[in-house]
């Protein structure tokens, strides 16, 4: 996919987010980001199943640009893993599309860990797949369980980074982050498309610049 593709799906997708009301505005407390002043719910993509689809084939080729480079960006992969439960949607529909099979956590009963559902043999790589990263603890711990099982995760795809610092957490634990949205580039497509209040576009954008890559 040519940048300049690449860049018009990307709008495309925060496009559609903002016609499902996935993107909402407050005063939100998500995790690690305190008092954020917007909050994306990407659930909302299981309602529009053309976006869902879409948003599927742009990570499957973003994954193929970044194999196909010189130096390749992504790892070639076996298996691909959803998190629970936000990118289980994208996780299946990026499975199906791609023909890769899939695997996931489920929590006992007791809750006191979790099992890995669907079939895989020790020693192979998987890609992590997420609807959104924070703080990348979720991602983490998906990595961690999947690495006691002997599996190897070296990287993971992930529709929306709210640039709280996740990229740089998983990129200590040697784990590549790949994104296909940021929340800046969507807060910025909403402000210029004026879809968004001056006053709005400009606290959001404050807001990244004090949470941008927290340590």
């Amino acid at each position: 996919m040519e940048s300049g593709d690449k860049r018009v799906a990307n709008l495309w997708l925060a496009e559609e987010l903002w016609k499902l009301g996935a993107i909402q505005f407050g005063d939100f407390s998500l995790g690690t980001a305190l008092h954020s002043p917007v909050y994306v719910n990407l659930r909302l993509l299981i309602s529009n199943p053309a976006a869902l689809r879409e948003a599927a084939e742009v990570m499957l080729a973003e994954v193929h640009t970044l194999q196909n480079m010189r130096h390749p960006r992504l790892a070639y992969y076996d298996l691909i893993a959803g998190v629970p439960f936000g990118g289980l949607h994208l996780a299946t529909a990026f499975s199906l599309l791609s023909g890769t099979p899939m695997i996931y956590l489920h929590p006992t009963r007791d809750g006191r860990e979790q099992v890995i559902e669907g079939t895989y043999t020790s020693g192979q790589t998987v890609l992590i797949i997420d609807d959104l990263i924070t703080g990348g603890r979720s991602v983490m711990q998906t990595a961690a369980r999947l690495a006691a099982e002997n599996l190897i995760v070296e990287d993971a795809l992930i529709l929306l980074d709210r640039q709280q610092g996740g990229q740089a957490r998983l990129k200590r634990d040697g784990i590549n982050l790949s994104a296909i949205l940021t929340l800046e580039s969507v807060i910025r497509y909403l402000g210029t498309s004026e879809k968004i209040l001056p006053e709005r576009y400009h606290e959001c954008m404050e807001y990244l610049g004090r949470s941008h890559e927290m340590p």
